[in-house]
């Protein structure tokens, strides 16, 4: 999601920075219950996991619920047909609550081997049937995406790119806020940050001065 025309244009160039690795990349954004279809480098939510404790966790294969998700779309499941390296999967797991259920929520971040940039965020919570099954409650793939946790809700971030933006250097950042409501989660806040293009390696006054002493 992105605020005004700016940022809508921003994240289309993203896609384009982005069409080498993933040709074909489509975003798509969906909301619901776990009965319908349903956010980058440096700037990703801060997580804010629920405490658990070590002996009581029970960790998920989130590579093998990701593959099995009928809800993901086939451009991340290609990424994670294989490790970037070794057994290491572009996966970033968080446990928390963040829908009121009793065993923790599973948060999910896909990114892209090369560049780290975010391509799926997911949360999944434990299915009311029972069992070990969990259902996708919340997915987003658009570009730059990363989800975390803030204050008991989901938080999701997409970093902006204008005219000329490398992929490392955004231009801004788009943050939305979920909360958990009437099983779903509706939006709660929104706010979009600019970013500063001053950098440690560009000129200082002393390097633009000629004169001779």
């Amino acid at each position: 999601m992105t605020t005004g025309g700016a940022a809508t244009a921003g994240v289309a160039a993203l896609g384009l920075l982005l069409a080498g690795c993933h040709p074909g990349s489509e975003g798509v954004r969906s909301e619901g219950t776990p009965t319908s279809t349903a956010p980058a480098p440096g700037h990703a939510p801060s997580a804010d996991p629920t405490p658990t404790s070590g002996a009581s966790l029970k960790k998920v294969d989130a590579v093998a619920l990701l593959k099995s998700d009928a809800k993901v779309s086939g451009e991340v499941k290609r990424t994670l047909a294989k490790p970037c390296v070794a057994d290491a999967y572009p996966v970033e797991v968080t446990y928390a609550s963040v829908t009121g259920s009793k065993a923790p929520d599973v948060i999910v971040n896909v990114m892209t081997c090369a560049d780290s940039i975010g391509i799926g965020a997911y949360v999944y919570r434990k299915s009311a049937a029972g069992g070990d099954g969990y259902d996708n409650v919340f997915s987003d793939e658009q570009p730059s995406v990363s989800a975390g946790v803030n204050k008991g809700d989901l938080e999701v971030s997409k970093q902006t790119y204008g005219t000329g933006d490398k992929v490392c250097c955004p231009s801004g950042e788009d943050v939305t806020t979920y909360r958990w409501s009437h099983d779903r989660f509706a939006e709660l806040d929104r706010y979009h940050t600019d970013y500063s293009k001053t950098t440690v390696d560009g000129p200082g006054p002393e390097d633009d001065d000629t004169s001779e002493g």
